[in-house]
């Protein structure tokens, strides 16, 4: 599989039995008790079970790092591609969910959004997930462990590519699709999102029922670049939302450089929201920011009614979390009955 982007690993094969190689250019010391010495460089180490490989590796682990070793896994008499120490070790810790980022099958949860209005379905968001049942793999530590092996730019892409496909069959036209995306993985926006738009062609997805969301905002340093992302997905005829949006993000400044069509304001400012005041102004001043730039707001966890009825009452746009509706396979309506 080809993402389409500079530092993604395509593949990484983890061999129940082979051989580990270890490579230094000018250490000669023997870097763990149970290798043999291949040449002046190199030394090999057979195994039989790459779990108890991975034991073996352990204890050594600080000095195969400090002193700047570099590994390789193959099954035959000569290496493959040589990693540092510390990346070959984080892949090798991982390697269950990088099988699963590599060849794994994924299916979209589907939590309903909800306009507050008039109380009536606006969009599901789609949430990332294993599609073996066995293999209950929390999204957040999937997606940290892909960042920490170089393979957060193929699942951020096998996400995207889920969530788009996730519409056929479930999702009606006119009712939108919330898609969580990494602006760290886009290195050229022109060029990586290609494939993204190249699978809304291919189901017949009309761009306006898409919202692309940035995700982890408060770690984007490079806002120009991500303007850039956001201004290709808008060409696209897509919308754009900035996700748990906090007073970093909530100033005219930025939003007025970064024109997103929709902030979502992160849960810790809406539980309780009708019973803080400090949470109540906050809100105030985001939704006076969002007004004076066209941009919708909508409110993330919500799970209580005076919580909804506070939301509504201030000018939130939108509404999600359990009191609403909660992820699901196959989407449910938002549960308007129940407020």
């Amino acid at each position: 599989m080809n993402t389409g982007c500079a530092n993604c690993r395509t593949t990484m094969n983890f061999y129940e039995t082979g051989y580990l190689y270890l490579f230094h250019e000018e250490c000669d010391i023997k870097p763990l008790r149970e290798a043999l010495q291949k040449d002046d460089h190199t030394y090999v180490l057979p195994f039989h079970n790459i779990e108890s490989l991975y034991e073996i590796l352990e204890p050594y682990a600080h000095i195969l790092v400090e002193q700047g070793w570099t590994c390789s896994i193959s099954s035959s008499d000569k290496p493959g591609e040589y990693y540092s120490a510390e990346d070959f070790l984080n892949k090798m810790k991982y390697r269950d969910m990088i099988e699963l980022i590599q060849k794994g099958e994924f299916v979209s949860y589907l939590q309903p959004i909800m306009e507050l209005e008039r109380y009536e379905l606006y969009a599901y968001e789609s949430l990332l997930r294993s599609a073996d049942p066995s293999r209950k793999i929390n999204p957040g530590q999937l997606f940290k462990a892909a960042e920490l092996t170089g393979f957060h730019s193929m699942l951020d892409q096998r996400a995207r590519k889920t969530a788009i496909e996730s519409r056929v069959g479930n999702i009606e036209k006119g009712v939108k699709s919330f898609i969580n995306f990494l602006p760290s993985t886009i290195y050229n926006p022109e060029y990586c999102l290609k494939h993204t738009f190249q699978i809304v062609d291919k189901y017949g997805v009309n761009p306006e029922d898409l919202v692309f969301e940035v995700v982890e905002t408060e770690k984007i340093e490079d806002v120009s670049h991500l303007k850039s992302v956001l201004e290709v997905y808008k060409r696209e005829g897509m919308k754009v939302a900035l996700d748990d949006v906090g007073s970093g993000f909530a100033t005219i400044e930025m939003l007025s450089l970064l024109q997103p069509d929709i902030v979502k304001i992160d849960r810790t400012y809406i539980s309780g929201c009708d019973r803080h005041t400090d949470k109540q102004q906050f809100l105030k001043t985001v939704i006076q920011t969002a007004r004076e730039l066209g941009i919708s707001v909508l409110a993330e966890g919500i799970e209580r009614k005076e919580e909804l009825a506070f939301c509504k009452e201030v000018g939130v746009n939108y509404g999600q979390g359990y009191l609403i509706g909660k992820p699901a396979l196959v989407p449910e309506k938002p549960l308007i009955s129940a407020l």
